[in-house]
């Protein structure tokens, strides 16, 4: 792929320490609901450097699985044990576990260390999506300080040897927020890494993620590594985060939708090379496409569903393409790689990388109503109200 000359930078992050794993450079693939499965990061490991000739090398970075339940993988729930495998590269493995009974999510958690089924553990405190914080899930549950600590606390007994981090939001809106409260009950029940998405829930994904609240949470708990997470969409914008905040390292996701060689420019900027940042043509961009689906497929055991699983992706991958309506709309309804392959074909793949397509991508929605279980705000102390539904049974997107 093509590459464009930027100038050095002018500061770098020291390697991140998470338990016993060094992730260098301090670069973090966000779990995301039906994207971050082990295609997907197999395509991000390429980029950041893990595809070595001998298969030891997992990338460099750290690269976290989708949303894992609780209840799910306690169950055993079929689709679950296929989202927490792993490729034999992938070094350290890290899962994401979203849970609200400390009880369930202590089971889980031993059952991680117990089988080995992970290097890494992390807790979603972060999803603000309706059906999540409607049971007192992810981003809601940190308004109820007992119950955050008590989760905590089981997690990282039953991990053992196994390091826990948590990601969260600022808070619920602006007259609730959570994040400082959270970061010290976080370093009192021996987390070992936070990292912050600078958003409240009510914003979900609109308006601009708040770097000055990174900055403040890092000055609230210095005993350990703060991450920031929100509006990287370049390497540029990474390097800027940790220079302004002051953070640890940079927890990316929408960033890379469409974009998984995103991961090579931030290994570069962070490494302080000035001549590797990625400015793939279409014809680059269509061959990672097909690799993509590729994987789905193989991933899933049926090329159809793989292709169709990929569906998803296809207007991420073209952003700032000329390509038409029509023409999208058909890739975007393909279930085979032939037909994909033949599409894509048609396009004019000469183009050069699009000006502004490194720019925001993906949902953008905010100043949304915070759906809460009855009486949430009542008292943020009080676990009343948790009852054995609010448990997903379901792992994903």
């Amino acid at each position: 792929m093509s590459t464009l000359t930027t100038p050095a930078p002018d500061r770098t992050a020291a390697p991140l320490r998470i338990g016993p794993h060094t992730v260098a450079p301090p670069v973090v693939l966000a779990p995301m609901a039906g994207i971050t499965n082990a295609p997907f990061r197999t395509l991000c490991r390429s980029f950041a450097g893990g595809e070595s000739g001998d298969g030891a090398s997992g990338g460099k970075g750290l690269f976290v699985s989708e949303m894992i339940t609780t209840r799910a993988l306690v169950e055993r729930n079929e689709k679950t044990m296929q989202l927490i495998h792993f490729d034999a590269t992938e070094t350290p493995r890290s899962i994401q576990l979203y849970g609200v009974d400390p009880v369930t999510v202590g089971k889980a958690v031993r059952m991680i260390a117990e089988e080995d089924l992970a290097d890494h553990i992390d807790l979603n405190f972060g999803c603000p999506v309706p059906k999540v914080t409607r049971k007192g899930g992810g981003s809601a549950l940190p308004y109820k300080r007992n119950l955050l600590r008590a989760i905590v606390r089981e997690a990282v007994t039953g991990a053992g040897d196994l390091p826990v981090t948590m990601k969260m939001r600022k808070g619920l809106d602006d007259d609730h927020l959570t994040y400082l409260d959270a970061g010290r009950i976080a370093v009192e029940e021996g987390v070992t890494a936070i990292a912050l998405h600078g958003r409240t829930t009510a914003q979900h994904y609109g308006g601009t993620a708040d770097w000055d609240a990174i900055a403040r949470l890092k000055e609230h708990v210095p005993e350990i590594p703060v991450l920031g997470n929100g509006d990287i969409w370049s390497a540029e914008d990474a390097l800027r985060m940790v220079r302004e905040t002051g953070c640890d390292g940079v927890v990316v996701g929408r960033g890379c939708l469409g974009r998984p060689w995103l991961f090579a420019d931030l290994v570069a900027a962070f490494e302080g090379r000035t001549d590797a940042f990625v400015r793939p043509t279409l014809r680059e961009v269509a061959d990672v496409m097909v690799r993509h689906a590729t994987l789905l497929g193989e991933w899933i055991g049926d090329e159809a569903r793989g292709v169709i699983d990929f569906r998803k992706h296809v207007a991420w991958y073209l952003k700032g393409f000329a390509v038409g309506s029509e023409m999208r709309k058909r890739l975007a309804i393909t279930s085979s790689l032939e037909a994909l392959r033949a599409g894509l074909d048609e396009l004019d793949l000469d183009q050069p990388w699009p000006t502004g397509a490194d720019g925001p991508r993906g949902r953008t929605s905010g100043n949304n109503r915070v759906v809460l279980p009855d009486g949430w705000l009542k008292d943020p102390y009080d676990c009343a109200g948790i009852g054995e539904d609010a448990e997903l049974d379901t792992s994903g997107g």
